[in-house]
Order: structure tokens, then C-alpha cells, then sequence
């Protein structure tokens, strides 16, 4: 982190169903979406909850299968889109050592029965233990267990084993195994955390504080190659005794927030008798440099946290104290949700908190490219991706000094046409494309498929090769060019139908607005409409070509700009591209339907669906970045459907995302010929992918794609 004082954010409008407050549940994250399981507060919760960052909303998957009991300080990890619990309080003395496999690319559970080791038992019921993940391993360290054979009894025992889970691509496990460690090891205890690191050397593992009968403070890491246990040498100054803290690891960064502490001397007299109060105190450990840094004070007195409980905390500058929370990092994003309130506790209550906090740690990263959603002649509706960290969205816009060039020409020719089975079917496209983004909120709360099951691509389908040349240069120097800000935007999206021009004090350029640090950025307000009151206004034209890129914005300051896009205005006669893509799967067979173009230009006489395929040894010549097209349906029906014989012989595309994907155009045709094309990517489950499709899987573009479990 840049700053010295820490950059919360309390979220605000959440919508859905949102879960009661708890303490001792745990949270993972896939992709955007956080994913909290268990935990308890009059009661021990049995739902499974999912937070949606992007739309802030609330919802319960319907979950089936081997649907587990309810549990509380239990271990949970995420590799992928499946989630393994392991362990557990599921009711008062009640402890597990069930492990339990969540599929959450279709919300389905499954009880998994590992080996047991080798060389000893497997680990035994237990809560307050780690669990924690490296590549295709699971790590378990100690935890409390109660020996007592009496069912109503309890006898704590405190722990120092540990344990490692292999598990199987896609599903299951290998089993339990006991590593052989040197270095002897931490002591026993509960409610301590750890985190894996894989970054400079070799990957170790960092346990840190817990319990064991009183608070540690102790900091120590297990090289996973050599097995080796040891305590760091860290310098700057290290964190308070504590225990049902939280970890986590946002770069080369391990943030520890929250958890009981013990009161500090000074305090004492203050404390009728209290020794322990939680902490909201955020420290942050460099797992390079091994040093310590902690931003903001490790407590608050205590006549203040008495105090704080009974005022409204809706303007707070940062979470209040608590123990038992989950944390989720989502990119670089650290959010934090529920816990016990301390507050409350010194007052003999049990009560948790309520609200749902984020940290930001960093700039948002490098968005995505623009995609293109609809194309008139005068107008560019267009799209992009949400980034994980970003507020709001500066989209900027160039125009192409040479794009007009060939129009003529092209609609000259725009109604060639392909033969079916042919290798390319690129002829019937003029040199824009608009792209469909099939995604509604009704599909991002009933599955991980459908929180992206389309995605565009802005590879652009130019027949017009004597161009090529010209364009080529034109893009080169369009890094020497002026870009113009269409506006700031909270929205994923504009119908771009002007751009502003700079003011004669504030010239734009790549090299003055390619980033803002967080110094200039601070100096200023949070840009918006009112930037642009007094700019100037350039609107677009017809068939001309323009770039596209944008960059997110956060507290901290603006992140990189996007990879450049390039789409163009309609010409006058021409339809413009379908739109309203939807994809849906039955069995073996996929349903493609779309809507008329916005703005058809006459009576629309038949579409043409492309699919990108495999390609041919003829066609090696072709670069790796070009996709080979067959036509797979021509006709009046704005509905088609694709066969799996047809599937099986469809390109697996992992260029522009980490996702693969398969990639369909389809183009409207009026009396004057085609239009610009609507190009979608189909996102594919990665798990099915690695499990054998028979559809290409990008060895030769990205040899680990297929493997990735983004």
C-alpha cells in the first residue's frame, strides 16, 4: 500500500438476501463473487451465501447433492470453482472431520472420503484449526478437539498436527498424508491463521498468533520444498498477541485485521476486569521483505469502545473492532463481513456485527478492451468488463484519420457471399463489428456459468486487405495521437454519440493521462460529469472508424488504460449489426437466437451465423491471433441451432480472455448487402474443458489456458 492510512470503504444499498450477522464463518472468492459458509449466532447457520461485488446483491444459490450440516470455525479454501470444507463445530461439544466438495460452477455439494495416511490416523474431529491451499494441496495445522467421551461433555485439547490433502484434477482427492517437518514447529493451538506464499523462492507456509490458553504472537513459516519449519527474522513492529484474527494474502502482501488482544497495561485500571478486548487494527506483513507494518492504532481505549456502541457508526471511517469475521479477497480488494461485536461483549451481549467493509489496497489493474454492443451512423454503443477494484470508469475515444478511406469501395462489395464448409468467412463483414454481452441478473444469481456466459471479442473482420498497410501505420502513430475522454462513467457501458475536446489548458495525451498517481489524484475531486461542463462537443460520423480505451479509477488513483479497440459507425444504407445475442444449451444441442439491427435501413433479407474452427495444416500460414470462420446457418430465422458434430469441430479461443471460449459472428443483409457483425464469445466451464472436450484447447496460443481456473 501507498498510503500510511488506511483506505476503507464501508458498502452501502445492498440488495438481495442478505444472511444474518455470525461469528466464525468463513468466506472464499471466485471471481467477483465471495462465497460465505457456515458460522454461528443464536443458532449454527446451514446456508450457503453469495456476495456479488459488481451488483452489491445478496443471494442463495439452490444447492443440491450431499448438502453438508451447518458448522462453525471449520476450514474452508477455494482452487478454482470448487470449494472444500474440511472440520467444525456442527453443534454445542459436536465436533467433524467431514470434508466436503462444492462444485460451484453448478452448486453441487459432494462428501468426499479421503485415504487416510500412511504413516497414522487421519486428523481427528476439530474446530479452530487451518486450512489452507498451494497449487493442488490442502494444509492442515492444529485446532482444538474435544476428548471427552461423555456427548455432553466437553474436554478442550489443543493441537500441533499437521496434515496434507492432495487433491485430483476437477474433483476429489488423493488423500490424506502426514509430511515428515524439521525445525520442530509451532505449539499447539486454535483460532490462529495461515497463509500460503509462492512468491520470491520457494513456497512456504506463514502460521500466525492463536490460542493456547492465553493469546500468541509468534510468527512462523514452513518451506514447502525442504519441509523446514522456522521463525523469520522480521523487523518493524509486530502485531499484539491475538487470536480469531484474520489473514490474508493481496499480492506479497499478508493483511491481518481484527481479532481478541489483550488490554494493554495502561488500560487496565479502566477494564473492570476485562483482559481482552477485540481490535479493529489492520497490520500488513511484506512476505518479501519480511517487514512489519501496522496502519492505525492496535485499540481503542476502553471507555471509547463502551462509548461506540451506543452512537451511530453509518459515517465511520473504518470497521469497528471484532473477532471471528471472513475475509475474501477480491483482486486487489480486501472485504470484510460480520463478526462478534466486543463492544457488546464487554456488556455480557452476544451480538455480531452487521456491515460489510472493503480495504482497497491498490489502483485497479489494466481493464480489459472495450467491446461493442450495438452501431448506427451515428452512434457507438459500447461495453467493457467490470474490474474488481474500480469506482468509477474514464472511457476515451481517437478518431481514425484514415478509416474513411475504401468506403466507397466497400460497399461495392459488401454483398459477396461464403459457400458453407469454406475457411474463412470473412467476405460478407465490413470492417466493424458490434459485440452482445448476455448476461442478466436473473442468470448471475443461479450460476458461476452464467455470471459471464457470453463475453465479446474485438478481433475486427476487415475484407478490404489493401488497407491493411495504411491502417497498420495509422495505428502505430496513434500512440503519438490526441485521445479525447468521453466521460467518467459508473456504469459498464455508453452510447457514445459525442466526445469532448480538450480545453486549450488541458491537453490530453497518452503520455499525460496513461496513469494518475495517487498523489495527483488525491488533489482532486472524484472526476465527473461536472469535468466536461464547459468542453466542447465533437459528434460522431458515419462510417468513420474510431479507437476505444478505458481505465478504472479508485481512491488510490487510476488504474492502466485498457488494450486498444477499434470499431466503426455505420454507413448510410447499410443495416447496422443484430443484437440481444442469447445462448442457451439443451443436451447436445446449442440454441443461438438475436434480435433485428437497431437500425436495418430497409428490409432485412437474411443473416449469416459464422463459427471460428479448428484450422487446417493448409492454413498454418494464417497468423496465431486468426480465426478461420465456416458459415453454419443462412437464412430469414433470427434463431439457430448448432449440432455437436458441428461443436466438435468448433476453435477453442483463449486469446483475449482467461477464459476459453467459443466464438460466433452473425451479420444482417438489406438490399445493400451486409452490415457490421455481432461477434460473441461463449465463455466455457474450464473444469469441462480440462476434463476432455473434444474442442480445441489452445496448446499451441496457451499451453496452460485450458488449465486455468479463473
Amino acid at each position: 500500500m501507498s498510503s500510511e492510512e488506511p483506505q476503507w470503504r464501508k458498502v452501502h444499498s445492498i440488495t438481495g438476501v442478505i444472511p444474518r450477522s455470525r461469528h466464525g464463518h468463513r468466506a472464499v472468492a471466485i471471481r467477483e463473487l465471495i462465497v460465505v459458509f457456515g458460522g454461528g449466532n443464536e443458532g449454527i447457520a446451514e446456508d450457503l451465501h453469495v456476495y456479488n461485488t459488481v451488483s452489491k446483491q445478496w443471494f442463495l444459490p439452490a444447492v443440491r447433492g450431499d448438502i453438508p450440516p451447518g458448522c462453525a470455525a471449520h476450514g474452508l479454501v477455494c482452487e478454482g470453482t470448487r470449494i472444500l470444507v474440511f472440520g467444525g463445530m456442527v453443534e454445542y461439544g459436536k465436533y467433524t472431520s467431514s470434508l466436503y466438495e462444492l462444485q460451484a460452477n453448478r452448486w453441487l455439494w459432494k462428501k468426499l472420503k479421503p485415504k487416510a495416511p500412511k504413516n497414522g490416523l487421519p486428523p481427528c474431529p476439530r474446530i479452530g484449526h487451518s486450512f489452507t491451499l498451494l497449487g493442488n494441496r490442502c494444509y492442515v495445522f492444529g485446532g482444538l478437539s474435544n476428548v471427552s467421551e461423555d456427548p455432553n461433555g466437553n474436554v478442550p485439547r489443543y493441537m500441533d498436527d499437521f496434515y496434507e490433502l492432495e487433491l485430483q484434477s476437477v474433483s476429489g482427492t488423493r488423500g490424506w498424508s502426514i509430511p515428515e517437518t524439521k525445525g520442530g514447529g509451532p505449539t499447539a493451538r486454535e483460532s490462529h491463521t495461515a497463509v500460503a506464499y509462492a512468491g520470491l523462492g520457494s513456497p512456504k507456509l506463514f502460521i500466525f498468533g492463536g490460542m493456547q490458553g492465553h493469546r500468541l504472537d509468534d510468527l512462523w513459516q514452513l518451506d514447502l520444498n525442504t519441509m523446514m519449519w522456522s521463525m523469520p527474522d522480521t523487523s518493524g513492529s509486530m502485531p499484539l498477541p491475538r487470536s480469531l484474527h484474520s489473514a490474508s494474502v493481496i499480492g506479497n502482501k499478508m493483511f491481518v485485521f481484527g481479532g481478541w488482544i489483550p488490554v494493554p497495561e495502561s488500560e487496565k485500571q479502566n477494564a473492570a476486569g476485562i483482559k481482552w478486548i477485540c481490535t479493529n487494527s489492520l497490520s500488513v506483513l511484506n512476505l518479501d521483505t519480511m517487514s512489519w507494518q501496522n496502519l492505525g492504532p492496535e485499540y481503542d481505549d476502553i471507555g471509547s469502545q463502551l462509548h461506540k456502541s451506543q452512537i451511530d457508526t453509518q459515517n465511520a471511517s473504518r470497521p469497528k473492532a471484532r473477532a471471528g469475521h471472513c475475509t475474501a479477497a477480491v483482486g486487489s480488494r480486501l472485504y470484510i463481513w460480520s463478526g462478534r461485536d466486543s463492544y457488546h461483549k464487554n456488556l455480557n451481549y452476544q451480538v455480531c456485527c452487521k456491515d460489510l467493509w472493503y480495504l482497497e489496497t491498490d489502483r485497479p489493474s489494466s481493464a480489459d478492451a472495450v467491446m461493442l454492443i450495438k452501431s448506427t451512423v451515428s452512434m457507438l454503443h459500447v461495453a467493457w468488463r467490470p474490474l474488481s477494484a474500480a469506482d468509477c470508469y474514464l472511457l476515451q475515444i481517437q478518431p481514425d484519420s484514415v478509416s474513411s478511406a475504401g468506403n466507397e469501395q466497400q460497399a461495392k462489395q459488401a454483398d459477396s457471399t461464403a459457400t458453407d464448409g469454406e475457411s474463412k468467412g470473412t467476405q460478407d463483414f465490413q470492417s466493424s463489428q458490434s459485440v452482445s454481452e448476455c448476461n442478466t441478473a436473473e442468470q448471475e444469481t443461479t450460476s458461476l456459468q452464467d455470471v459471464s456466459p457470453v463475453k465479446s471479442s474485438n478481433s475486427q473482420v476487415d475484407p478490404q486487405e489493401e488497407q491493411h498497410a495504411a491502417e497498420k501505420t495509422a495505428h502505430q502513430n496513434s500512440e503519438e495521437a490526441l485521445w479525447f475522454d468521453v466521460g467518467v462513467f459508473k456504469t459498464l457501458f455508453s452510447e457514445v454519440l459525442y466526445y469532448y475536446l480538450p480545453a486549450e489548458h488541458h491537453q490530453v495525451t497518452l503520455s499525460s493521462r496513461s496513469s494518475i498517481t495517487k498523489e495527483s489524484y488525491t488533489q482532486r475531486k472524484l472526476p465527473g460529469p461536472q469535468d466536461y461542463q464547459d468542453r466542447e462537443k465533437k459528434e460522431l460520423t458515419p462510417g468513420q472508424r474510431y479507437r476505444f480505451r478505458v481505465a478504472g479509477i479508485n481512491c488510490l488513483g487510476q488504474g492502466d488504460f485498457s488494450p486498444v479497440s477499434e470499431f466503426k459507425t455505420c454507413q448510410h444504407g447499410f443495416p447496422g449489426a443484430p443484437s440481444a445475442v442469447r445462448i442457451t444449451k439443451a443436451n447436445d444441442l446449442v440454441y443461438i437466437t438475436w434480435e433485428a439491427p437497431p437500425s436495418p435501413s430497409g428490409r432485412i433479407l437474411e443473416y449469416s451465423m459464422y463459427m471460428a474452427v479448428k484450422k487446417s495444416r493448409s492454413s498454418s500460414s494464417e497468423g496465431p491471433g486468426q480465426l478461420a470462420f465456416i458459415r453454419i446457418y443462412r437464412g430469414t430465422k433470427m434463431s439457430c441451432t448448432v449440432s455437436s458434430n458441428q461443436l466438435d469441430n468448433a476453435h477453442l479461443d483463449c486469446s483475449a480472455s482467461s477464459r476459453p471460449a467459443l466464438v460466433f459472428r452473425i451479420a444482417a443483409k438489406n438490399e445493400q448487402g451486409y452490415g457490421p457483425a455481432t461477434q460473441i464469445r461463449w465463455i466455457q466451464d474450464p473444469f469441462k474443458v480440462r476434463a476432455g472436450s473434444k474442442t480445441d484447447v489452445c496448446a499451441a496460443d496457451d499451453p496452460d489456458a485450458a488449465d486455468s481456473s479463473s
